[in-house]
């Protein structure tokens, strides 16, 4: 697929404001166009789909939930680009229905074949021959049969609760006092895949196999049909001043409450009576506008597990990051960090260098004391672990843990217990500010005296994500940035409150009027010389007010590069508004999240690396940092990782003025040039 089809101007009035949710919804029609893709492996490219629907969901969760809040409160409050609540879950639903149907269509034309021709079979039950077919119902009858609990939908005096995103089968049943509908959960904690007994390469799918034996469920009674359905509820309950008394019980009782969101979505098999649909909407509290009918699979998250099976020749080919020299021992880390600022750039740097960073200061009897910042850390976290190993050995150490990184509280609810625990001074920010900023400072007693080694990045401090993701983070041993890093972690954990830093940028204090200064700064140096540069790369352009300082800054005449993974609000190449302003969007084997503010002030650049995006949650509700990049090899560098995204001729997308992106090809003549390959060529790690 070469173009991203939704259109932008749906029912916007605002022409100079794509729409926010349209925009993220051709962001994932752009993930669905890499499973499309024939350029990737069988399995990666069933990935993609995995992420299409996995994505999908949560945005039902979170974002189109609200909505449905804003509804029922009677709020009439307009988009910037001029939708009310209804008319923006309108047009939500009027783009979801056909994606999801090139979705199904694509699993069911696309993939079953290919994965035929790979040597891995789907079947039904029924199509195996008989002894198969015996083997897997003892298996059933063993692993699954305990598992199931059938539950009356129609007629009953009460709707039973459904769990979110659950796989079901509504259950049509019928005796001597006529039909009825049950519903019979699809287990989880069961893998989906199934295997078959002595067929190497072939599975079944469980719900397949659970319709089979509903008889066993349902003894005495006529099974005379069934459906595969799901729910998806609203999963973004706010962290609210209940009656806790603190933020942790705030997160505990949150996470309690989500799994009781109200439902906002109803997918269901095509070809399911209308007549049972209602009964579940009705049950459900749902319009009819909320029911989606699905062709083929339901819930293609299942997918991950034919992804995640053992073929190696169906993956993409390993690929091993630079493990900088200089990680072998403490002194050595340390004296680099000392002499130079080390700009890393994950995948391509290997992560080890961060790991490495705070397991040498919870190791160097030279280190006094740790700071760190964890938002997203996983289940399984080396950084966490030396950050025990430092307070086991008597040092200072101090985390600052965000509870609501939603989707990650019980991970962060355990990790913050066991560094109290430890002796560790745990602080969990504030009620209604999210601390999104990714810091490390390490205190080292030296000949001279205290010195602080500072880590700054744009990605969680993650192992798993740090081998998926682009990411940017900067070492540096700058005393001046390292007193404004600290300044701010006695921010977050009293009751300092600093107005202004003196080097780095901090939302919700100064990054928009630092971003926005430095833009009207190269209009004035446009207007004076007749040139200016602006560079950005970030996740998401949604702010207003920076999106009207871009346009502004290219009626004067200076250049804008942007490269926006995901949503983008503004709306390039429009004659006398946008028309010096191009975007694109990487979309590859890593999900691009690294973020880049170059300015090019004259021939003099200026360059910030840290974990701000322009929404405006990020520059008013959140603590982010941005940090100046000092040294030209590396700005250098920065600029060229956003010329290789504007040279990429297979992964890139080129946003154009009627909001829709068009997949960017190799011209005549032109060698393919995919941005990502390159990323392993040029270890930032080693650019001075």
């Amino acid at each position: 697929m070469s173009e991203a089809t939704i259109e932008s101007t749906a029912a916007g009035q605002n022409p100079g404001y794509i729409n926010r949710e349209l925009s993220w919804l051709r962001f994932n029609e752009r993930v669905l166009a890499e499973a499309e893709n024939r350029r990737h492996p069988l399995l990666e490219r069933l990935k993609y789909l995995a992420i299409f629907e996995s994505n999908l969901d949560e945005f039902f969760m979170v974002r189109v939930s609200g909505y449905f809040e804003q509804i029922e409160q009677g709020l009439n409050e307009e988009t910037p680009d001029g939708l009310n609540p209804e008319e923006q879950v309108q047009a939500i639903l009027d783009a979801v229905k056909p994606l999801r149907d090139r979705a199904a269509k694509l699993w069911e034309e696309g993939f079953r074949a290919s994965l035929e021709r790979s040597r891995i079979r789907l079947r039904r039950p029924t199509e195996l021959e008989e002894p198969v077919q015996e083997k897997l119902a003892e298996w059933f009858r063993r692993e699954i049969f305990p598992l199931c609990t059938p539950l009356v939908l129609w007629p009953n005096t009460s709707f039973p609760f459904l769990s979110n995103r659950s796989l079901n089968l509504a259950v049509v049943l019928n005796d001597e006092s006529g039909e009825r509908l049950a519903r019979v959960k699809v287990p989880n904690g069961v893998s989906r895949l199934v295997p078959v007994p002595g067929l190497r390469g072939t599975f079944v799918w469980l719900e397949d196999l659970l319709a089979e034996h509903l008889d066993s469920l349902f003894p005495g009674m006529e099974i005379r049909a069934s459906y595969r359905f799901r729910v998806i509820r609203d999963a973004d309950i706010e962290i609210r001043e209940l009656e806790a008394s603190d933020l942790i019980s705030m997160v505990e009782q949150t996470l309690q409450k989500r799994r009781f969101g109200d439902p906002v979505l109803l997918e269901v098999e095509e070809g399911m009576p209308e007549a049972w649909i209602k009964v579940l909407r009705r049950g459900l509290q749902l319009d009819p506008r909320d029911v989606l009918r699905v062709e083929g699979l339901i819930g293609l998250d299942g997918l991950w597990e034919i992804a995640g099976l053992d073929r190696p020749r169906l993956r993409y080919r390993t690929a091993t990051p630079h493990n900088p020299t200089w990680t072998g021992s403490p002194e050595a880390l340390f004296d680099t960090i000392r002499e130079r600022d080390v700009l890393l750039h994950m995948p391509y740097d290997s992560f080890r260098a961060v790991e490495t960073f705070v397991a040498s200061a919870a190791n160097d009897p030279k280190v006094v004391g740790i700071k760190q910042t964890l938002y997203r850390v996983g289940s399984a976290s080396p950084i966490v672990e030396s950050l025990l190993e430092a307070s086991s050995r008597g040092k200072q150490v101090a985390a600052m843990v965000e509870l609501k990184a939603r989707f990650d509280e019980s991970n962060n609810l355990v990790w913050s217990r066991a560094l109290e625990r430890a002796g560790v001074h745990v602080t969990y920010g504030f009620r209604d500010m999210k601390v999104h900023a990714k810091l490390c400072v390490v205190v080292r007693k030296e000949k001279d005296g205290l010195r602080t080694y500072t880590y700054i990045g744009t990605g969680n401090f993650n192992p798993n994500t740090a081998r998926t993701y682009t990411d940017l983070g900067l070492f540096t041993s700058d005393p001046e940035v390292g007193e404004d890093v600290l300044q701010l972690f006695n921010y977050l954990t009293g009751y300092a409150r600093p107005q202004s830093f003196s080097h780095i940028l901090v939302a919700p204090i100064d990054v928009r009027d630092g971003i926005l200064d430095r833009i009207e700064r190269e209009i004035e140096i446009c207007r004076q010389t007749g040139k200016g540069y602006l560079a950005f790369k970030v996740n998401s352009l949604v702010d207003p007010e920076v999106i009207q300082a871009l346009y502004e800054a290219s009626q004067a005449g200076v250049q804008v590069d942007l490269v926006v993974r995901g949503i983008c609000c503004l709306r390039p190449g429009v004659k006398k508004q946008s028309e010096n302003i191009r975007v694109v969007s990487v979309i590859g084997r890593y999900l691009e999240h690294s973020r880049i503010y170059y300015f090019g002030n004259g021939g003099k650049p200026e360059c910030f690396v840290g974990s701000a995006d322009l929404m405006r949650r990020n520059l008013d509700r959140r603590i982010e940092v941005l940090a100046p990049v000092r040294s030209r090899g590396q700005v250098s560098y920065l600029k060229g990782v956003v010329d290789a995204c504007f040279k990429d001729n297979r992964q890139a997308w080129e946003l154009r003025s009627n909001g829709t992106y068009r997949r960017v090809r190799p011209k005549a003549g032109d060698a393919e040039f995919v941005a990502q390959d390159a990323g392993f060529a040029n270890p930032a790690s080693e650019v001075m």
